[in-house]
């Protein structure tokens, strides 16, 4: 019983989509396209920058390793510092003035790897609005195709057309909205991240 009721909303919700995006026009593939990506790029992103705040070390601690050329814990130290740690011993010279070059150049490669997608994730969730307004002007341009046609007299066509283009639209409010946000709460943490990197390797240098 309770398997047929699930079942029965199940495909209810289905149809009701399939409706929705379909009422939307062309633009709507685009639109979905758009959002997956932009959303596996934020996955991607937010587990990432998790695991670069699991299990982190403190400076002093960090410095402890670099001073005794101890590679830290794989399985206990799995942070941002741990990785600038892991990074420059493994290309560590023993040589103080390249070893200086060689810290700044993991502090910058590191940091540098924070802004991965990031532009992109911006980049998407700016086009999906643009992408609705686009719907929106195909919506209305087919109304305006069956008025000229049939004048005000076909409702039903009429209502095609402004459903289009106002599915559209919030269609494309709905990917943007949490994409702009999901893109500033990434830099935040990104940001936060960098600074953090960078103090840590100009106290690394004392130990070089």
């Amino acid at each position: 019983m309770i398997q047929n009721v699930l079942d029965y909303f199940l495909y209810d919700y289905a149809e009701k989509a399939a409706n929705y995006f379909s009422g939307g026009g062309v633009v709507m593939v685009p639109l979905i396209l758009v959002s997956v990506v932009m959303w596996v790029l934020i996955i991607n992103r937010a587990i990432f920058f998790r695991r670069l705040y699991r299990k982190n070390m403190g400076r002093i601690e960090a410095g402890q390793y670099v001073k005794e050329n101890r590679l830290p814990d794989g399985h206990l130290k799995q942070g941002a510092v741990a990785l600038l740690v892991s990074e420059f011993l493994s290309r560590r010279s023993r040589i103080a003035e390249i070893d200086l070059y060689i810290l700044d150049e993991t502090v910058f490669s590191i940091t540098s790897s924070l802004n991965r997608f990031l532009s992109a994730i911006g980049m998407l969730a700016g086009i999906a609005p643009l992408l609705g307004l686009l719907g929106t002007v195909t919506g209305m341009l087919s109304t305006f195709d069956v008025i000229s046609q049939f004048g005000t007299g076909n409702a039903r066509a009429m209502a095609d057309g402004i459903s289009e283009a106002l599915i559209s639209t919030q269609t494309g409010l709905l990917i943007a909205i949490p994409g702009l946000y999901m893109a500033n709460f990434l830099k935040r943490r990104a940001e936060r991240l960098k600074q953090r990197i960078a103090s840590v390797g100009i106290y690394l240098k004392q130990f070089v």
